[in-house]
């Protein structure tokens, strides 16, 4: 037994045991209606409350067992029932013999013994055997008689007390609880619409031809309640077209990672797509300074020159020569295979640069400028002395008076791109730049501050005269020298006069070699060293890189005198009786 069971005594069933209620009858439930329990109670003659179990009965000492019980005490009695048994007629069935009668009797003391009390002093009950459940049969209808004298409450006659065990036969189904009705709400949830596409539900349009018109007005209607079927045009399954995009989607995918695989297999292993042949046409193209092939590339693929990128770099690295082409501008064909690129870029007749000789002066590039862009004689130069002050100089490049040109010693030796369709301020702009950024390497001001002359444009000034005159590094710097020694006002060679053959030759446009000094020491002109002390006004030429290192980093070995005797070197020396030596031999050379 549970611990909610019965003991040796006669306890009813706890109402919390597990094994309450069903378990007994192996599961059978009926719910027939018997009206059989309106009758007498066998538990009517119970005090106040029930007497079928309480949560905690009292515990009773052990007196006899139910074996131990002497004959009449404790014992049930022959018959179905023993004494106390019910009465069969009450229930009108044979097996209960006739009227219902109290199992117990009469109220009897706890400790009365033969009066159907088991030894444990509660009433004995009674089972009818005929139920073969192995549970007592505890007839309902009246009020038991309270076994534990008042001393518990009602299990059963209260609202939430739990209802008594029912035979098998006699059980009804529980009274079902009505639904409360639910308060009436101002708005109504609005339900999702069922989705109907059959490209959705799966469906097809089957009860139609898939590719029919359906022209009869008839036919337009539904079977459900003859509506008008809106919008029912051609019929084509829907499926279908959605198969059909899916499959064009796929489609497209399986060509797309083709193509680029494709791509990629020939941009690692394919041939880079070339032109054949020489080409045609005629385009002009520039080639910044520093470009590399490439970049090369890339020009010439814009103007049409070349097909790809990766064909020229690859031309050009198989040319021994490919890495020699320089910055400029190149005249080639238009669609010409990139090996025939190469070889024409190569040839300098393709090359439409301008190249700026160290030493040359303004007047003689302003020339070249008007012949290379096909321009009147006279153009350019109006252009730079109009324009001269938008052209890019460096602040401490302006402002200076009595200047033959402001641009003289700005437009740097190199090689420029110049061709048909530009204009004159462009090339001239593009030329004072890299001047400028030239110049920018020597740290003009501080080395002019260090040589004591008078910032940047002087030690310009004397890079000219010293590229005019020399002809070689060494030249240079021991020219250096000598403007530096000549410059100073208390020298006992010069006395401050610079008496260079170059400064006259410029303020005469010219370029002599037999000057007599009588015609150098009478024209007067603040070019002329001959006849002004101190430096000319401004540069007499463009010197290069080359002369201006010289300048900044002259001799220190007190040379005052220079002379040329072959026009390929010099010889200096330091005083004016040396130096009338070598004039002597350079006339001796040359007949005078």
């Amino acid at each position: 037994m549970t611990e909610y069971g019965r003991g040796p005594g006669s306890e009813p069933w706890h109402p919390e045991d597990p094994l309450y209620g069903d378990q007994g009858w192996e599961g059978r439930q009926q719910h027939p209606q018997h009206p059989q329990y309106g009758e007498q109670d066998p538990y009517g003659q119970r005090q106040g409350g029930q007497g079928y179990h309480a949560p905690h009965p009292p515990q009773q000492p052990r007196q006899q067992s139910y074996e131990d019980a002497p004959s009449g005490e404790g014992r049930y009695e022959a018959g179905p029932y023993g004494d106390g048994g019910y009465d069969r007629s009450g229930y009108g069935d044979p097996a209960y013999g006739g009227q219902q009668q109290n199992a117990y009797g009469q109220q009897q003391p706890q400790q009365a013994q033969g009066q159907g009390y088991a030894a444990s002093g509660y009433p004995e009950q009674q089972y009818d055997t005929g139920w073969d459940t192995g549970q007592a049969a505890m007839p309902y209808g009246g009020p038991p008689a309270d076994v534990y004298g008042g001393r518990n409450p009602d299990l059963y006659g209260t609202p939430e007390a739990y209802p008594p065990p029912e035979p098998p036969g006699r059980r009804q189904d529980p009274p079902r609880r009505t639904a409360e009705p639910e308060p009436a709400n101002d708005w109504q949830a609005e339900t999702p619409e069922e989705e109907k596409h059959p490209f959705f539900t799966g469906e097809d349009d089957r009860d139609e031809p898939d590719d029919a018109y359906d022209d009869d007005p008839a036919r337009s209607r539904t079977r459900a309640g003859g509506r008008e079927r809106r919008g029912k045009g051609k019929k084509k399954s829907r499926n279908g077209c959605a198969c059909l995009v899916v499959a064009l989607v796929l489609a497209g995918g399986a060509g797309g990672v083709t193509y680029f695989g494709y791509q990629f297999w020939q941009g690692q292993f394919g041939a880079a797509p070339d032109y054949a042949g020489a080409g045609s046409g005629s385009v002009q193209v520039e080639i910044p300074t520093g470009a590399g092939g490439y970049e090369i590339g890339n020009i010439l693929k814009r103007a049409g020159v070349v097909k790809s990128v990766d064909a020229f770099v690859s031309a050009q690295g198989r040319n021994a020569k490919g890495n020699t082409i320089q910055a400029g501008v190149y005249t080639l064909k238009k669609e010409m295979s990139a090996e025939s690129a190469v070889s024409l870029m190569l040839n300098p007749a393709s090359q439409a640069n301008f190249v700026i000789p160290e030493g040359r002066r303004n007047v003689w590039v302003y020339e070249q400028i008007d012949k290379k862009l096909d321009l009147k004689a006279g153009t350019t130069e109006g252009v730079a002395k109009k324009q001269a002050g938008k052209l890019g100089l460096p602040d401490w490049a302006t402002g200076h008076t009595k200047l033959k040109d402001p641009l003289e010693g700005f437009l740097f030796p190199a090689s420029y791109p110049v061709a048909k369709g530009q204009k004159p301020e462009d090339v001239l702009r593009k030329m004072v730049s890299r001047a400028n950024q030239e110049y920018a390497k020597f740290d003009l001001d501080a080395k002019a501050k260090e040589l004591g002359v008078k910032g940047p444009w002087e030690l310009v000034t004397i890079a000219s005269l010293v590229q005019a005159e020399g002809t070689s590094h060494d030249d240079f710097r021991k020219m250096g020298e000598v403007v530096y020694n000549r410059m100073k006002p208390s020298n006992p060679q010069t006395y401050g006069k610079l008496e260079f053959d170059s400064t006259y030759n410029y303020v005469k446009g010219q370029s002599k070699i037999d000057l007599t000094l009588e015609e150098l020491r009478k024209y007067d002109n603040p070019y002329n060293t001959y006849f002004y002390r101190g430096l000319p006004p401004g540069p007499i030429g463009n010197p290069g890189a080359e002369a201006l290192q010289g300048v900044v980093n002259p001799t220190n070995d007190g040379w005052y005198y220079f002379i040329s005797l072959d026009g390929k070197s010099s010889k200096f020396t330091k005083t004016n009786a040396e130096h009338q030596k070598l004039v002597k031999e350079f006339n001796a050379t040359r007949g005078n």
